[in-house]
């Protein structure tokens, strides 16, 4: 039994004798072998943590507005905005390979949890107001970040009305 202990030492002292000589270079940052221009970048893509896909060209761009703005403490989208969502349904329901997300946001005015919960309601109002148009359900999520991602910083009516909105992103 003595014998098997020692054996077993000594293959492990080998091992380890072994393993120590080998060393790997450390990566050179001006190194371009793969590629690359020596460091990550990070402008390819937004800086969203949510990780639901590559951004996709915006069929409407500079033609329709991805901003649905909302009054004083209120989750109703206006009358002028409806248009605007209508024929974002229609472009969803015309493809229905199209996913978008609604990001519901509010202004600063409120506690932080009233504001969460404003948010979430705007969005989930153009959300319904997507459904009824012919979107699919799958195709839209929401989210709310409340008074946390402002548009416009300062503390002017002008400043507030620009914070209360709902963004219409559309990812793959």
């Amino acid at each position: 039994m003595p014998h098997y202990k020692l054996i077993v030492f000594i293959l492990a002292a080998v091992l380890l004798v072994g393993c120590t000589g080998q060393t790997l270079p450390d990566p050179d940052a001006a190194d371009t072998q793969y590629g690359g221009d020596g460091g990550a970048s990070t402008d390819t893509y937004s800086d969203d943590a949510y990780g639901n896909g590559e951004p996709i060209a915006d069929p409407y761009a500079g033609e329709l507005s991805n901003i649905i703005y909302f009054d004083f403490d209120s989750w109703e989208v206006r009358a002028m905005d409806t248009d605007i969502v209508a024929r974002h349904a229609a472009q969803m329901a015309n493809n229905s390979r199209l996913e978008i997300r609604l990001e519901g946001h509010a202004d600063e005015r409120g506690s932080r949890e009233y504001n969460i919960g404003l948010g979430e309601r705007r969005s989930q109002a153009v959300r319904r107001l997507l459904l009824i148009q012919g979107a699919a359900a799958g195709q839209i999520s929401t989210v709310s970040f409340g008074e946390e991602r402002p548009q416009a910083f300062g503390s002017s009516e002008s400043d507030y009305a620009q914070n209360r909105r709902v963004e219409i992103k559309y990812i793959n």
